[in-house]
């Protein structure tokens, strides 16, 4: 026995001791991580260098710090903001070590008029008459629409370029939730208020089809013009190409002048030696646009004390401090008053990509704006989508500047209640009873359904927020509020659309209203400041740490439909009133 409590001893202590070396260990590493995160040095570019273009990672709004999401699935490191990237090309431009952009990409992660605002800095690029050369061995349709800009447009000769057209295709969860025993309660403003038809519905309603064939019509258009510009064909005979199927094989590509030639990577690379004089012997000096990036902070920063501050609204709207990927009311609307207060800003940049979300989040962002636009000039610059609330907070600015691909309007309200009470009754075995103070006490409840009284008070209070909506707009657009409802009714419609009927003013890319923001404050001589902070990564990665373990779980056993599993989830909880867009533009 006292052998067995001695061995029993001798375990246990060996596990605390192996437990007390591996938390060192751990806590080692994990320190290690923490210094490696912003402490990004400067790139050292070597003469006669290739600039690698990888734009097959995620293209957002602002490059990250860094990132602990990617252990589980998050924000990788692998993600660059657009406008780093467009500031990186320009710079490429004079840059006497970098002598030609080898642009690679397959299947780009990125909104169709962030790929707009790349583009156009990729053939701006070419003004310097250093070569961008493109090369892949496949190209979706919007990686062939990036490519496209390139002087040489190389592909694999047993690759593929797929070139089909557009298509949007949506999901209705309506008869799934009958199986389930739930019954979406909508209430309302708007025909084209479409977010909540996949919950009542089992096909697109004539209103939303209208306005979907509408802007994706208008979404190719942007398409096909960029690709007749650069690679000289006629827009129609791009068109059929798509119609017909034509491209079906390399050859086909080749045939029809979508691409230059049909070469293996080696022979690529061989080329770059060529334009760079390196020996064929030796390896290519490359530097990747993520660590091109390293050398912008502060080089040919102005030194005037004039600044004109960049507000960033990215993601989902909601009240409280929010994240870099969510629109928070606090923390946003804090940025804007910040910006306001201090008096070496001159002009505030608001730059939106949102479809929306609270509706009284929306409000308080606006009401920030408002006061700002009093005293000192506000123009919003807006992104991929500006819709619905995403609109709402960019309404009051003196100029509100879109692409011809953005998606934005949809300026209307609606309100989900589910009613569970058959799957509780029903299917679950479920009762409730209680007792109330008041007969509506106990308003939406999710256990019974809407009493007619109650539906009438819900649908009174979304009458009014839609009101309220419209009425901003109205002021902010100087329009009259029939004018704001005849466009509103939660259409949706595409920039170059937005800039005929008075909801947007200008056709043009961020630079242009940041350069716009200047010319209105006056100024010649400015710096350019972000806001709001970016959220410390280590920060981030604890506090969304469940949510990055439950997204690679559900990523790794939905595959490629996870989307659809986002779509349902999103549609499902969009409970309360709401000022949103339920649509992600993306072309594969």
């Amino acid at each position: 026995m006292k052998e067995f409590f001695k061995y029993v001893f001798a375990t246990v202590f060996g596990i605390v001791i192996s437990a007390v070396i591996l938390g060192i260990l751990f806590f080692v590493i994990f320190v290690g991580m923490i210094s490696s995160i912003g402490s990004e040095s400067e790139t050292v570019v070597k003469k006669n260098s290739v600039l690698f273009l990888n734009l097959d990672q995620a293209i957002i709004e602002r490059t990250p710090e860094g990132s602990f999401g990617s252990l589980f699935g998050g924000a990788s490191d692998k993600s660059i903001g657009f406008n780093d990237v467009t500031r990186a090309l320009k710079k490429a431009q004079t840059d006497e070590n970098i002598q030609a952009v080898y642009l690679n990409v397959s299947a780009p992660n990125a909104g169709m008029a962030t790929m707009l605002e790349v583009r156009n800095a990729i053939i701006d690029f070419k003004k310097s008459k250093k070569p961008v050369i493109a090369y892949s061995e496949s190209y979706s349709q919007g990686a062939y629409y990036l490519a496209s800009a390139a002087n040489k447009v190389y592909l694999n000769p047993e690759g593929e370029l797929e070139f089909k057209g557009f298509s949007s295709n949506l999901m209705f969860f309506k008869g799934a939730l009958e199986k389930l025993g739930i019954e979406a309660q909508i209430i309302r403003v708007g025909n084209y208020k479409s977010a909540v038809e996949p919950l009542i519905n089992t096909k697109m309603s004539d209103y939303n089809r209208q306005q979907v064939t509408a802007y994706v019509n208008g979404l190719y258009d942007t398409f096909l013009t960029g690709i007749s510009q650069t690679r000289k064909i006629e827009k129609d005979t791009l068109w059929q190409i798509a119609d017909q199927y034509k491209i079906q094989l390399p050859k086909d590509a080749l045939a029809y002048k979508m691409v230059d030639g049909l070469k293996y990577k080696d022979e690529i690379l061989d080329e770059l030696r060529n334009v760079t004089g390196t020996d064929k012997k030796k390896e290519i000096n490359t530097v990747s646009i993520n660590d091109y990036i390293k050398n912008l902070s502060t080089e040919g920063e102005s030194s005037s004390k004039n600044k004109v501050a960049v507000i960033y609204a990215n993601g989902d709207i909601v009240g409280g401090e929010g994240s870099d990927e969510q629109i928070g009311s606090e923390r946003i609307s804090r940025a804007i008053r910040k910006a306001r207060l201090d008096d070496d800003v001159k002009a505030i940049v608001l730059r939106v990509n949102s479809g929306g979300g609270s509706a009284l989040a929306s409000d308080v962002i606006w009401r920030e704006m408002v006061l700002s636009k009093k005293v000192k000039p506000v123009i919003a610059s807006f992104g991929d989508v500006a819709a619905s609330g995403g609109y709402y907070i960019g309404c009051a600015a003196d100029s509100i500047f879109v692409q011809p691909n953005t998606i934005t309007g949809s300026i209307g309200v609606f309100g989900v209640i589910l009613n569970f009470q058959e799957l509780f009754n029903n299917k679950l075995g479920l009762t409730f009873d209680g007792v109330k103070t008041g007969q509506y006490a106990d308003i939406m409840s999710s256990n019974r359904a809407l009493t007619p009284a109650e539906r009438a008070i819900i649908q009174k209070g979304v009458n009014n927020v839609y009101d309220t909506f419209i009425s901003k707009v109205a002021d902010g657009r100087k329009k009259t509020k029939t004018q704001i409802d005849s466009l509103g009714g939660g259409r949706v419609w595409i920039g170059t659309d937005a800039v005929k009927n008075g909801l947007a003013d200008r056709l043009g890319s961020f630079k242009d209203a940041v350069t716009s923001a200047a010319k209105k404050a006056k100024l010649k001589d400015y710096k350019v400041v972000e806001y709001p902070e970016k959220i410390d990564p280590l920060k981030e990665f604890l506090g969304a740490a469940k949510d990055n373990v439950s997204a690679y779980y559900a990523k790794k056993e939905f595959g490629e439909n996870y989307v659809l599993y986002k779509q349902m989830q999103k549609a499902i909880g969009n409970t309360g009133i709401q000022a949103k867009m339920e649509y992600e533009i993306r072309i594969k």
